[in-house]
């Protein structure tokens, strides 16, 4: 390999919207995140409310006329 190319890679603290925060190897001097195992609903069991009903109105709003004429026939 090439002297003086790489980047320095180092340990630095990882932190995450919740508050939890760990060390990992990274070329960046900082990383912060929006989920980690300590709050991911796979990893706590718990799941988290989404609010979905707008999508699933504006989605059947679009194919009413779809699921009218499907109905029909």
């Amino acid at each position: 390999m090439k002297k003086d190319i790489h980047p320095k890679y180092h340990t630095i603290t990882a932190t995450c919207a919740c508050g939890n925060s760990f060390e990992i190897g990274s070329i960046l001097p900082e990383l912060k995140v929006e989920i980690c195992s300590a709050c991911h609903p796979f990893f706590t069991g718990k799941q988290k409310l989404i609010d979905t009903a707008g999508r699933i109105e504006k989605f059947r709003r679009r194919y009413a006329k779809h699921y009218e004429t499907k109905n029909n026939a």
